[in-house]
């Protein structure tokens, strides 16, 4: 639940005016280097680079390269967990893109844009919004190349690629829809219904528990005889033969682990796999976090709630990561003083931590990715999930500098210029929009995530909060990091050159908020995802509270709508006085005023305006979502078969690496 997902620019890009040769030789190697590798529908498709491969020893390349294969070894489980149907569909797409010999048209194009959706998001359904992704070919044109390749898929299957009111949404958080009713999401089984769920937990759950286990992490809830049960995720049971080559690849990780506390989390994350026990998941996270000395690390399970309606169950991700220590060692000054950020925080002072133990912050360069982080990636995240592991024994927070970089590299020009007010701000964004996006980030994952406590006898947020739990989480998260970036302090640090950087991170935030991201959106579409949902929320909410003061001025100029940001320290105060409510409905576990809160301001969308945005982003050709080709890990060989090196090969295309993954790690 703690990942954030908006695209920047890179960190080691933008502490300094002044390039060294070395920073000159970089962006000469970009330039030669392609990273937008191709659009299609609303999605690009960008390559990243592993920074300084070559200076790892061959024991830490070993380690990135079991580590990656491990993560792809369990990439079945995500397509399976997103639909019941993912898997068999892929399957039968697949096979035509390898064998169909029938002609190129338009019907041909307008399949392989289909396949191509489909392999973005690990399935049918949209990656971002949820719903399900309609292909623009006829039911007719995909039997007859069904029948071609000799292949046949029954009624119910062809009705959940066709039909539109078929499983029409992956997640439906509209509580009047049914949360089970309509999610097509593949983790309760058929007649399973959310009171049946919610008295299921209620009897295992113990409020006063002080450190509860994460209940239905990872299983599916079926109905048997009329009775609910868990079917777990471990070898031997639900998904056993992705997790058998899981622990294959992370058994060999173990044997060059770079340090013993590396080796016991790797050997417990095994175990977990194996058994399935969810307080061996609680020691493996404990580990995990101890581990702060190793330059390479990586995030490896069912993890994330987002895809549960209901909050409970994770979906398999896996990110390896090799540490940046100059880009880290620059951010090592906000690390050090989590403290004083919760002690100066708006937030009522018996929901502040006495003591913030143990934030991790690193930027590091990702060497591969899959499951729920591949292709769409998150730019940061911050773990363990658990609120009294990260009491505690602390958390991590990561930064993604090479993606970030990529993200940055790709993206598309004049958007800025359309939807920013005047010369002044467009002026203002790109001389600190960089900085202020990065340290939005950081302070977002490290002090944002780390902030806060729970009043005694509360249950965990999605246990109280349900299926706001997540949005919440992320405003309240994002509220910390604004609050702080027109802080004094972050000048004292010496992490802004002056507050100029806030107020473009306060006009980017709103911007981005109010209008830019609701080019995400079909016209007519609520806000769904969590993240867009909270940014929402808090943009419309400090509208709204402001506008006495004209804090943020409406503009409408020729046309054109703009949201102008007049009195930057009064939104400051604005966004503290939100993030003290947001903390207190988590700190007490109040469903209703989080239900208020994000109905209210973050679901519906002005349709007029919508409209008005989507009108006017048309004229830019780079699409709104951006998502990755892994580098391809290829391991060199003696004559005895030993590896003496791991090579590193960028060429590959995402259809050739689709089919590769479905090859060479397909299991389920």
């Amino acid at each position: 639940m703690n990942k954030i997902w908006i695209a920047l620019a890179g960190l080691s890009l933008v502490l300094g005016a002044c390039n060294s040769p070395k920073q000159d030789a970089q962006r000469a190697e970009k330039q030669e280097f392609e990273y937008l590798a191709e659009q299609f529908a609303d999605l690009k498709i960008i390559r990243y680079k592993i920074p300084q491969w070559d200076s790892l020893d061959l024991r830490q390349k070993k380690l990135v390269y079991y580590l990656t294969e491990s993560g792809y070894a369990g990439r079945d489980m995500m397509w399976d967990q997103n639909y019941r149907h993912n898997l068999a569909i892929r399957k039968a797409l697949e096979k035509i893109v390898r064998e169909y010999q029938g002609e190129a048209n338009a019907d041909w194009d307008a399949f392989m844009t289909y396949v191509k959706r489909v392999w973005f998001s690990n399935g049918i359904h949209h990656h971002y919004s949820t719903a399900k992704i309609i292909p623009e070919f006829s039911r007719e044109y995909f039997i007859s190349m069904l029948e071609a390749t000799g292949q046949d898929l029954d009624a119910e299957v062809l009705s959940a690629i066709f039909d539109p009111n078929f499983d029409a949404k992956k997640v439906n958080l509209d509580p009047d829809k049914g949360l089970l009713k309509g999610s097509a999401v593949n983790f309760y089984g058929p007649k399973v219904t959310e009171k049946e769920v919610d008295a299921f937990y209620a009897k295992k759950i113990d409020k006063d528990d002080p450190t509860p286990i994460s209940y239905g992490l990872n299983s599916k809830v079926v109905k048997e005889n009329g009775q609910l049960m868990e079917q777990v995720y471990k070898v031997g049971g639900l998904y056993g033969p992705a997790l058998e080559k899981v622990n294959y690849w992370l058994a060999k990780a173990q044997t060059v682990a770079e340090n013993e506390q590396q080796a016991k989390a790797i050997g417990l994350l095994m175990e977990y796999f194996k058994t399935g026990d969810l307080k061996t998941w609680d020691a493996f996270n404990i580990a995990w976090v101890n581990d702060t000395l190793s330059e390479i690390d990586f995030i490896h399970g069912f993890v994330e709630v987002y895809n549960d309606p209901k909050g409970y169950r994770g979906s398999y991700e896996c990110i390896v990561e090799i540490k940046d220590f100059e880009a880290s060692e620059r951010m090592a000054m906000l690390q050090k003083n989590t403290q004083w950020f919760e002690d100066h925080s708006p937030i009522l002072d018996k929901h502040k931590k006495e003591k913030v133990k143990g934030v991790s912050y690193k930027v590091v360069n990702v060497a591969g990715e899959a499951g729920d982080a591949s292709p769409s990636t998150p730019i940061g995240v911050n773990l363990p999930n658990a609120n009294w592991i990260r009491a505690n024994h602390g958390s991590k927070s990561v930064s993604l500098g090479n993606i970030v970089a990529a993200y940055s590299e790709a993206a598309g020009e004049g958007i800025l210029e359309e939807f920013a007010f005047n010369a002044e701000e467009v002026a203002m964004s790109k001389e600190h929009g960089t900085l202020g996006g990065k340290l939005h980030t950081a302070l977002h994952e490290v002090v944002g995530h780390a902030s806060g406590k729970l009043e005694p006898g509360i249950g965990t947020p999605k246990e109280t909060l349900k299926n706001y739990a997540s949005t919440i989480e992320e405003g309240r998260a994002d509220l910390v990091a604004l609050y702080f970036m027109m802080d004094e302090k972050m000048i004292e640090l010496g992490l802004q050159p002056s507050l100029e950087v806030g107020k473009a991170e306060y006009q980017s935030y709103i911007r981005n908020g109010l209008m830019l991201q609701l080019r995400r959106l079909g016209l007519g579409e609520d806000v769904e995802e969590a993240h867009m949902r909270n940014r929402q929320w808090i943009s419309k909410w400090v509208y709204e509270k402001g506008k006495a003061d004209n804090v943020i001025e409406k503009v409408v100029q020729e046309g054109k709508t703009y949201f102008v940001v007049r009195d930057y320290m009064k939104l400051r105060t604005l966004f503290g006085d939100l993030l003290r409510e947001v903390q207190r409905i988590k700190s007490q576990g109040d469903y209703q005023a989080a239900k208020d809160l994000v109905e209210n301001y973050g679901v519906k969308v002005d349709q007029e305006l919508h409209k008005e945005v989507l009108d006017r982003a048309a004229q830019f050709k780079s699409a709104p979502y951006g998502g990755f080709i892994n580098p391809k890990l290829e391991p060199v060989t003696n004559a005895n078969g030993e590896i003496t090196d791991i090579k590193v090969t960028y060429g590959e295309s995402f259809k050739e690496q689709m089919l590769r993954y479905s090859k060479e790690y397909g299991s389920l």
